[in-house]
């Protein structure tokens, strides 16, 4: 619902706020004073076309801001995309915003970000629906009127039965489309997946191999010098030469002589203690090095051995992965490809059986909703009819044109033929209008604009409005063309239309005026050469004065027709109107 609108520097307008109450709200006042323009704001600013034109004269730019409060209806819809875009802030307010330069760039906002235009034309669409010159109408939009048939005919358990078919369908054409390309590759395949396996497999690859490798490597390729550094090790360590005693033998007459230090000074013993584990832990490294020196060999042959295998896991490695466990991780994956590619055929059998049977599940769930399409598409035309009689169009007729497209590889019907289908079902629909008769069922997009375009919307409006979830409706001038006794009548049924929605309406008649629940009056006045537009909320006198100047006169007369009209309005509604 919109709850609060800004305007400021656009066409005529200087700036104006205004703060909109649910329910039907009426805009009066003279020709030119801005109540279109109200409207044209509106549409600019969700999306509408913007340009250096709507700039008031003297201004460098025209700014459009409104908050809309977001109606259970359409909750889901908007909170989605202001989610996907990361815009949400409030879950039950938001704002959007609209700037428009004298260079002719325009900048659009959600919560305050900048956005592009074709993002608040989407918001937009699900939020208000403008009925005006410019023609900004979801009833026109024929993609929309099997949707909103579909929910005038409360069929959402047939839909959702058909949708569950249509998807399983989906897939299973999805995994045949697959198969197919799959088996048409089958043999290549199968040749490139059994090389892959076997050059895997041949390798023979243990887990921990290269590590062990990398390490033999080293001491292979280091074997003379390894034997060096430990045979000098050992030298001065354990076996000593005639010019230098070892490490162990001058450990040796230390250790000897605090064991005798310590006999005469027990203090000492801690220290004769040390001396003999550290003796002891170098006897252990002696050893230890005798050992490690038996293993070093200098080896060439070896060496190319170890050389020769890492380069083969090497090689593995660049192919399929780049470790030893993903390489056979990569085989383990080939092998089931591979079983599978061998078993195509034997897939491709069962799926063709399983989209034979869904295809016939389909046809009988796509039949059985077309048929409650039908029956609820006439009632749709006579319920529009009859709303079209109530409003000054006894001729008119109205129709739900059905279509089908054949297709071969569609749904069986009981006709025998294949038909087209989608998500929504067999059914390509769209409403038809013959305004007068003899003129022949026209597409609503072809319709004359004006007086019977308004209420032809008005009638749609009020038969779906239990399907339209769009929560603000703008009429713009509905009344053109149409006199005050049929004023009434669409003022009632604009107000029983604003049970469900917020209903804004421009009109020229008091007999309609008389029906609003907010009453704003758009007036202009001429300061220092310049037009200013400005709007009042009129209730009690103000407002019977409004009605009272609608009719022609502020006499007495007019004033008692202006409070009539309030006191039918009251009568027909059941709700006091002041």
């Amino acid at each position: 619902m919109l709850a609060e609108l800004h305007i400021e520097n656009f066409a005529i307008i200087d700036r104006l706020d205004l703060t909109f109450s649910p329910g039907l709200i009426t805009f009066t006042g003279e020709t030119g004073a801005g109540k279109s323009i109200i409207i044209d704001a509106v549409e600019t600013l969700l999306g509408g076309r913007a340009d250096a034109s709507m700039i008031r004269t003297g201004a460098d730019r025209a700014v459009l801001e409104a908050s809309f409060r977001i109606d259970p209806d359409v909750q889901d819809a908007i909170l989605a995309i202001l989610e996907r875009e990361d815009l949400l802030e409030d879950r039950e307010y938001f704002s959007v915003g609209r700037e428009i330069r004298a260079e002719g760039r325009s900048i659009a906002r959600l919560n305050g970000r900048s956005v592009n235009a074709g993002l608040l034309r989407e918001i937009g669409e699900l939020l208000v629906d403008v009925h005006g010159q410019s023609e900004h109408l979801s009833l026109l939009r024929v993609r929309e009127h099997l949707h909103l048939l579909d929910r005038f005919a409360e069929c959402e358990p047939y839909l959702a039965a058909y949708g569950k078919t249509y998807r399983q369908l989906a897939a299973v054409r999805k995994e045949l489309k697959d198969l197919r390309l799959a088996e048409s590759e089958a043999a290549r395949r199968i040749d490139l997946l059994t090389y892959q396996i076997n050059e895997i497999e041949a390798a023979r690859l243990n887990q921990g191999e290269e590590e062990r490798l990398l390490a033999e490597r080293l001491r292979l390729a280091n074997a003379e010098n390894l034997a060096r550094l430990a045979q000098q090790a050992l030298i001065a360590l354990d076996e000593g030469t005639p010019e230098s005693p070892s490490a162990m033998d001058s450990l040796g007459q230390v250790s000897d002589a605090i064991k005798d230090l310590a006999r005469i000074d027990p203090t000492q013993s801690r220290n004769a203690d040390s001396v003999e584990e550290i003796f002891s832990r170098l006897v252990e490294v002696a050893r230890e090095l005798r050992t490690y020196l038996e293993t070093i060999e200098y080896n060439p042959a070896r060496l190319d051995q170890v050389e020769e295998r890492l380069n083969l896991i090497h090689n593995l490695k660049r192919k399929y992965g780049a470790t030893i466990p993903e390489i056979l991780a990569f085989a383990e994956q080939a092998r089931q490809e591979k079983e599978k590619t061998l078993h195509v055929g034997e897939r491709i059998s069962e799926l063709e059986t399983e989209e034979r049977e869904l295809l016939e599940l389909i046809g009988k769930q796509g039949l059985e909703l077309s048929k409650i399409r039908q029956q609820a598409a006439r009632k749709l035309e006579e319920q529009i009819e009859k709303e079209l009689a109530e409003l000054m169009m006894s001729g008119a007729q109205f129709k739900v044109d059905f279509q089908v497209v054949l297709d071969p590889e569609g749904a069986q019907v009981s006709s025998g033929e294949r038909v087209a289908f989608d998500a929504s079902g067999f059914d390509r629909v769209e409403f038809l209008i013959a305004p007068n008769p003899g003129e022949g069922l026209k597409p609503l997009v072809k319709i004359a604009s004006g007086g019977e375009t308004s209420r032809l919307m008005l009638a749609l409006k009020n038969v779906l409005t239990r399907a339209d979830r769009i929560p603000t409706l703008i009429f713009d001038e509905i009344d053109q063309g149409i006199g005050g006794r049929v004023g009434a009548v669409v003022g009632h049924k604009l107000w029983n239309l604003a049970r469900n929605h917020q209903v804004l309406c421009v009109t020229h008649l008091p007999q309609l005026a008389a029906f609003g629940e907010q009453h704003l009056q758009v007036k202009k006045r001429v300061e220092a050469g310049r037009t200013h537009t400005e709007v009042a909320v009129l209730n009690g006198k103000d407002r019977l004065e409004e009605l009272a100047l609608m009719l022609g006169e502020t006499s007495e007369a007019a004033r008692l027709s202006a409070q009539e009209m309030l006191k039918a309005a009251s009568d027909l509604t059941g709700t006091p109107f002041r």
